[in-house]
């Protein structure tokens, strides 16, 4: 921004140019005009440069051309009396200095008591070319520091709509760590009226803590300013609002320099991404619980078991998987439909989980499928005193919607790491189990090779 400025807004001591200052003497008498000429020339070679014209009409003419900063000009001209002809000449040339010029013998006539409005005598005219000079040049510097300031005034101004208009939330701090600036969003986003905030510690209005362990995070203005570096933007920021709420921020931060390269401050950028945040866990728990129940996906489930066999592995215990198929499920569909068919599922996978311990997980394999992993078993008794307490669940019908469903299941059981260390291996055997049980009649319990029936508890 500065650097944009600086590149506009060319150096002053170009905009003061070195070219001569432009008189426009206007005399009939060519005897005065040539002493006038030469008083004004001994400023100094290139220093003012003079045309001479005789009367008033060549006078409008020459004006309009522009580039005259000086007119001298008799009170009197042949196509115009006094005192019309200073009064036209400042009409016709505004933004011209114009002053009278006086013969020496005419001078001593005049009534005027102020110097310039009784003319100046070309016998004394040793201090005009210096004053014109200086006059002009000053005029000049004067137009130079305004077009200077417009411009700057510009720049801010197209920065501060810059940072009214975007999206994104801007604060700017100084380099004492004093906020400077806030645009609406920045103020709407951390609930700092202007104001309120212009002044104020940084580390007040712009209060942030790590989103994973709820400490006071590395604000990346200070940060920004203390390495002068740009600072990337992070996504594990909450940002403490005004009135204490918290919200999730995306914040990024650049220290800002003066033209000789100081670091004179900061501006940080940040936006809300609260809902960034409630969409990416959304996803997340989709990605890793079934849609329908709730229930771990395979993938969780998978990375449950990796967890549950390396404690196993280091501590010498035991886990067990079970495999769980509903009894008779096509026919519940068939006889409620499908729409009583999903809500028995949701009711199936919520008594599952009632029969379970927290450390233990529960899986929805697929269609009316479910796994259960059983972390820490001692022996196989045990897991088969959990899988008869789950068959127990079922005892009763369920209350699904308006309807009484009665339900049963066969559980297959494998015990880890005698059954195999491989998750699929294990399901493999415990489905194999499932298989054997069902086919004994349903509603019981077992591990390959062996049947328990349903043991209400």
């Amino acid at each position: 921004m500065l650097r944009h400025f600086e590149m506009e807004c060319i150096p002053i001591q170009r905009v003061i140019r070195s070219a001569p200052v432009t008189v426009l003497l206007v005399e009939a008498n060519v005897d005065v005009a040539r002493m006038a000429e030469k008083a004004l020339l001994s400023a100094g070679e290139g220093a003012i440069k003079v045309e001479c014209l005789t009367n008033l009409a060549q006078a409008f003419e020459r004006l309009a051309l522009g580039d005259i900063e000086v007119v001298l000009a008799a009170e009197c001209l042949p196509d115009c009396a006094a005192p019309k002809v200073l009064e036209r000449l400042r009409m016709v040339a505004p933004e011209a200095l114009v002053l009278p010029l006086t013969d020496v013998d005419t001078q001593s006539d005049s009534t005027g008591s102020d110097g310039l409005e009784s003319g100046i005598s070309v016998l004394d005219m040793n201090w005009l070319p210096g004053a014109l000079l200086y006059v002009t040049r000053r005029k000049t510097t004067e137009a130079a520091w305004q077009a200077a300031d417009e411009a700057l005034f510009a720049e801010q101004e197209r920065a501060r709509v810059t940072c009214g208009s975007i999206a994104d939330a801007v604060l700017i701090t100084d380099i004492q760590g004093k906020v400077a600036f806030l645009n609406k969003v920045a103020q709407e986003l951390t609930g700092w009226p202007g104001a309120t905030a212009l002044g104020k510690p940084l580390l007040s209005v712009f209060k942030i803590t790590d989103r994973e362990t709820g400490e006071i995070a590395k604000n990346p203005a200070i940060y920004a300013m203390t390495e002068n570096i740009a600072v990337a933007p992070s996504t594990n920021s909450m940002l403490c609002r005004y009135d204490g709420t918290e919200v999730g921020i995306e914040d990024s931060a650049a220290p800002l320099h003066d033209r000789y390269g100081a670091v004179t401050g900061a501006v940080i950028v940040f936006r809300d991404i609260s809902q960034s945040l409630v969409m990416t866990r959304k996803m997340a728990w989709l990605a890793s619980h079934d849609s329908l129940t709730g229930l771990a996906s395979r993938m969780l489930f998978e990375e449950r078991f990796r967890q549950v066999a390396s404690l196993a592995n280091r501590q010498g215990k035991q886990a067990a998987l079970l495999f769980v198929d509903l009894d008779n499920f096509k026919q519940t569909n068939d006889l409620f439909g499908h729409r009583v068919g999903d809500h028995v599922l949701q009711a199936v996978a919520r008594t599952l989980l009632r029969g379970v311990r927290d450390t233990d997980t529960v899986c929805r394999y697929g269609g009316d499928e479910f796994v259960i992993l059983l972390a820490d078993v001692s022996d196989l008794a045990a897991a088969e005193l959990a899988a008869n307490k789950l068959l127990s669940l079922f005892a009763r019908a369920l209350q699904v919607d308006e309807h009484r469903v009665k339900v049963s299941m066969s559980i297959g059981i494998s015990m880890y790491p005698n059954d195999g260390r491989e998750m699929q291996a294990l399901i493999e055997r415990a489905d194999i189990a499932m298989y054997q049980a069902k086919a004994s009649g349903k509603n019981a319990c077992g591990i390959e090779g062996a049947i328990r029936p349903a043991n209400v508890l």
